[in-house]
């Protein structure tokens, strides 16, 4: 199967989104129905501060708590307009942040941020014309503006009807920021949605029930489960641990003074999807196959690259004293050993 295929179908009952590219699972949205989803909106109320943290303890409808990383200023009992970051680890309050957005395919709608922007991804100088000039006729909001890359390829109807929605999304939701209770007032986008605002590259779409299995994408959401990955040199494992994800690399019956390189390369190619795939983020620490130090760089170049084009903010945070890789990823997919339990 060359190209690439979008499957909306469900997994265990749960609405899912699959991209395939060139017959590979290359990304996978699977709704959480038992936890809020990221990009849902509340109106909190402020429970306790954390001292030494700096952060703000919130309250939730049906007794769910958030965590506010920044909380000064705030004081117990005060409402607040918060959007939900990503899933809440096992036992822990959920992430928000009170940097409300409206998102959609082609606009952002940015509240307390005045001014427009269109994304530095579209360089032509007639689509940023085209553009400046759509903004200028269409948009006179308080609100700032952000145009998506996905803007150089849409029609100008588009674009503005996907403004516009934001804009009565914005008008809907700001003013039940006041309140003495805690309250939902948007759910998020689940992964069918998700899936036609972010994965905009053309592709064919299927939504037909049962296309899962149909298309084999069910075989290939079981080999998730297998902690060992076959790489083009070598071999990786992936293995979430509760204190991080441990990835090791192995060079596997080359013996060659380069393999050890060809395997550590194929595995930076390799760990955005893994990681992606398995909904694996926070602490990860990358034990790669035993090389020079000479090649260190060559290697953070490569994983600069990957992770630059992966679209999960992760940051790159160095080799330890014993010669491993760490790295921090924003935790914004639901883990998928909790999808299949």
């Amino acid at each position: 199967m060359k190209g690439r295929t979008i499957v909306l179908d469900h997994l265990n009952g749960a609405e899912a989104a699959a991209r395939i590219v060139d017959g590979q699972l290359d990304d996978l949205l699977v709704d959480a129905p038992d936890a809020p989803r990221p990009g849902a909106i509340f109106r909190a109320i402020c429970d306790r501060p954390l001292k030494g943290q700096g952060g703000m303890m919130l309250r939730l409808p049906e007794g769910g708590t958030a965590f506010l990383r920044q909380g000064k200023g705030l004081r117990p009992g005060q409402p607040l307009l918060v959007q939900v970051t990503g899933y809440a680890e096992d036992g822990k309050a959920v992430p928000v942040t009170d940097r409300v957005l409206f998102k959609s395919r082609y606009a952002i709608v940015t509240p307390g941020k005045p001014g427009t922007n269109i994304s530095r991804q579209i360089s032509d100088d007639d689509t940023l014309d085209r553009l400046r000039l759509l903004i200028n006729e269409t948009y006179d909001a308080e609100y700032g503006l952000i145009l998506r890359s996905s803007c150089a390829t849409a029609s100008d109807d588009d674009i503005a009807d996907d403004i516009a929605a934001m804009l009565a999304l914005a008008d809907a939701v700001l003013p039940d920021a006041e309140g003495t209770t805690p309250e939902a007032l948007t759910e998020g986008d689940g992964p069918h949605l998700l899936a036609w605002r972010e994965w905009v590259a053309p592709a064919e779409v299927v939504t037909d029930e049962g296309s899962f299995e149909h298309l084999g994408v069910h075989d290939q959401i079981e080999m998730l489960t297998d902690a060992r990955i076959p790489l083009e040199d070598g071999t990786m494992y992936v293995e979430p641990t509760r204190a991080l994800v441990a990835v090791d690399v192995n060079t596997g019956g080359d013996t060659s003074p380069a393999a050890a390189l060809k395997a550590n390369l194929a595995a930076c190619r390799a760990l955005p999807r893994a990681l992606r795939l398995r909904g694996l983020g926070g602490q990860i620490t990358v034990d790669f196959a035993p090389m020079s130090k000479a090649h260190r760089k060559q290697l953070e170049q490569s994983l600069r690259a990957v992770f630059k084009a992966d679209g999960i903010e992760t940051s790159l945070v160095g080799w330890t004293p014993m010669g491993c890789f760490e790295l921090q990823r924003k935790r914004e997919r639901r883990p998928f050993r909790g999808i299949i339990g």
